[in-house]
């Protein structure tokens, strides 16, 4: 049975650096046997979380708001492993990703002591600068938090413009990930 990856792209570049992560993260993956569907966040309509607590009532739409996020949900619950992908903004994630990371909670109120689904995680970033501390500390609390397993990031530091990370050595990295998760950690 094929693993299932959700990779969330919280960059506003679909051919930047960010993304050229996280396609070769999908290259590992797809050529080890595993499901990789990519929603590029910028390119959707996602409102942010109204913090109503009205979510939980409906499993097919967890969400009061409809919009795009009607086209995660079902990819996310389904997954094994959840790809966050994001360029280093302010020393973290980016806007679109925290935003639709935030309205996965509607899955969590679906059950009655607001569980997150247990899954797998890796994170990929790139950054102009090297400034990851906070965002990996964040996202390590994140995780332990929400329950689930780090498999492994990749940070991409001195990539500024588009195709800057051309050469670089996490190309690979990220490929050699997206190939390992093919491996079943168990859960």
């Amino acid at each position: 049975m094929s693993r299932k990856i959700v990779v969330l792209n919280g960059s506003p570049r679909p051919k930047g650096n960010t993304s050229a992560l996280v396609e070769e993260f999908a290259r590992g993956a797809r050529e080890n046997g595993c499901e990789v569907e990519i929603f590029l966040l910028d390119k959707m309509n996602i409102h942010g979380c109204k913090g109503c607590f009205g979510g939980g009532k409906n499993p097919e739409h967890p969400c009061v708001q409809r919009d795009d996020m009607d086209k995660i949900y079902p990819v996310y619950k389904a997954a094994d492993v959840v790809v966050l992908a994001t360029p280093l903004y302010y020393w973290t994630f980016s806007g679109q990703l925290r935003t639709a990371f935030d309205r996965l909670f509607a899955v969590a109120e679906c059950n009655s002591n607001y569980a997150n689904p247990k899954k797998e995680s890796v994170l990929l970033m790139a950054a102009e600068g090297y400034g990851f501390d906070d965002a990996l500390q964040y996202y390590q609390n994140l995780m332990k938090h929400l329950g689930w397993t780090e498999r492994g990031h990749v940070l991409a530091g001195g990539v500024f413009k588009v195709g800057d990370i051309k050469g670089h050595k996490e190309l690979n990295e990220a490929y050699e990930l997206g190939k390992t998760i093919a491996k079943d950690n168990g859960l």
